[in-house]
C-alpha cells in the first residue's frame, strides 16, 4: 500500500526521523493559512503517488502566504504527468505546505528487501535528488549498501560507516547516523517494503532532514496495522485494482492486449514471460490465488474484460487448492453472464483437470483448450492478433 509524502513523514517522525515542519492543504485558502503559520519561504508540493513531481510542475518554492495561495490555485486540480504516472497523469487533490530550508547538500537513503538474502538492505548515496535507478545504472559504485540483520537492526557502526562513506562531514555525522537508524526502526515497525528518503539533506546551519519521503507498506502485513488502512487513497489507485481488492483478488494493469488469469505470483510472472516469448504482450494479470471460488472467478473475469485494450484471454491455472472443476464452472458462468465475445484460451493442470476440461467442452461455448503453457501462449497471441 502506497501512501502520500506527508503521511510518510508523520509516520517517520514518530520514530525520530527529522522532518521539516509542514501541513496538508486541500484548498488554496488552507495552503495560504498553512504558509502564514509556517512563516517565510515555503514549498508547495503536490501530493500524488508518483515521483518526478518537481519536473512536472507540481513543486513550487514561494516567498510568502499570498504566493503560496497562488501556487496552490495552479497546482490543485491539475493533471500532473511524470515519468512514473504515465501519459494519463494524476489529478492533484491535496498539497503539502512545508517550510523552506537552507540546503547545503542532497543525499539519498533507502531500505528495500534483498530477495537473494531475505534481509533488508540499507542503501545510501551521495547522489541525492536524482532517480536512484539512474545512479544504479550509470554509477553503481556510488551506492553504498549494508545488510540489516533481522532482530538486530541497523547498528551504530554501520550507520556511521554509511554516513562517512557518502561524505557527511564529521560535525553532523552523528545526526545523520541517528536519522539512518531511526529510518531503519521505522521501516521494520511499519512492515515497509520500501522506505526511501530522496533527498536526505544537510542544511547550511548543520542539521539533517528528510526533505522527501516515500513509504510503501507490505499489503500482507496490514492485518497488523489496521490503523494504517485509513491512509489508503483510492483516488491514487487504478479503479480495476481497487475493484479486484474488494473480492480478495490481485490485479495489475499493463499495456498489451492479452488478459491473463492465473493463480499464484510465480505463475503470473511465467505466464507474462511466455506470452512475450510467443510474440504477444500482456494487457494485465489477475491472480485469483489458491482458494478462489466460482463467484471470485466470475468477478475476476468481469474485471479482466473491463480493460478495453483486451483482445483475448489466457487462463493459466495449476489446480491445487483451486480445483480445475471449480475454475471451469466459474469461467463458464462468467462467459454466459457477461456474454463474452473475446477468444478464451484455457490451460489448466492439476486436481480434477479432466472434469474441468469436460465442463468447458460441454458448455457449448467457444473455449480453446491448450495442452501446455507454450501451446496456450502461442494460441492466445494468434487469436489476439
Amino acid at each position: 500500500m502506497k501512501i502520500h509524502e506527508y503521511q510518510a513523514k508523520v509516520l517517520l517522525a514518530r520514530y525520530r526521523v527529522p522532518v521539516p515542519r509542514g501541513e496538508v492543504a486541500y484548498t488554496a485558502l488552507e495552503a495560504e493559512a498553512a504558509a502564514q503559520k509556517l512563516g517565510g519561504t515555503v514549498v508547495v508540493k503536490a501530493q500524488i503517488h508518483a515521483g518526478g513531481r518537481g519536473k512536472g510542475g507540481g513543486v513550487k518554492v514561494v516567498k510568502n502566504a499570498e504566493e503560496a495561495r497562488a501556487a496552490a490555485e495552479k497546482i490543485l486540480g491539475m493533471k500532473l504527468i511524470t515519468h512514473q504516472t504515465g501519459p494519463e497523469g494524476r489529478v492533484v487533490k491535496r498539497l503539502l505546505i512545508e517550510e523552506g530550508l537552507p540546503i547545503e547538500r542532497e543525499l539519498y537513503l533507502g531500505i528495500v528487501l534483498d530477495r537473494a538474502t531475505g534481509k533488508n538492505t540499507f542503501m545510501a548515496s551521495a547522489d541525492g535528488g536524482v532517480e536512484i535507478e539512474d545512479v544504479a545504472a550509470k554509477t553503481p559504485e556510488r551506492i553504498l549498501k549494508v545488510t540489516i540483520e533481522p532482530g538486530i537492526g541497523l547498528q551504530p557502526f554501520q550507520a556511521r560507516q554509511l554516513a562517512f562513506g557518502i561524505g557527511v562531514p564529521g560535525a553532523v555525522a552523528n545526526a545523520a547516523a541517528n536519522a539512518m537508524m531511526a529510518l531503519a526502526r521505522a521501516s521494520e515497525a511499519l512492515d515497509a517494503s520500501l522506505a526511501e528518503i530522496n533527498p536526505f539533506i544537510l542544511t547550511k546551519d548543520g542539521k539533517v532532514f528528510a526533505l522527501d519521503a516515500k513509504v510503501t507498506i507490505d499489503d500482507n502485513a496490514l492485518f497488523r496495522h489496521k490503523d494504517l488502512l485509513e491512509l489508503r487513497d483510492l483516488n491514487e489507485e487504478d479503479p480495476l485494482e481497487v475493484e479486484a481488492s474488494k473480492f480478495g483478488l490481485n490485479y495489475i494493469k499493463l499495456d498489451g492486449t492479452v488478459a491473463c488469469m492465473v493463480n499464484g505470483a510465480g505463475l503470473a510472472m511465467a505466464t507474462m514471460d511466455i506470452i512475450k516469448y510467443a510474440g504477444g504482450s500482456p494487457a494485465n494479470f489477475l491472480d485469483v490465488g489458491g482458494g478462489a471460488n466460482a463467484d471470485q472467478i466470475r468477478n475476476a473475469f468481469r474485471i479482466l474484460l473491463s480493460d478495453k485494450a483486451v483482445k483475448a484471454v489466457f487462463i493459466n491455472i495449476f489446480g491445487g487448492i483451486l480445483r480445475c472443476d471449480t475454475l471451469a464452472t466459474g469461467v463458464v458462468a462468467a462467459a454466459r453472464e457477461l456474454n463474452v465475445k473475446h477468444p478464451i484460451v484455457v490451460r489448466m493442470e492439476g486436481t480434477n483437470v479432466e472434469l474441468g476440461r469436460r465442463i468447458l467442452k460441454d458448455s457449448g461455448l467457444n473455449f480453446t483448450i491448450a495442452e501446455g503453457m507454450l501451446d496456450g501462449a502461442t494460441k492466445v497471441v494468434r487469436l489476439a492478433a
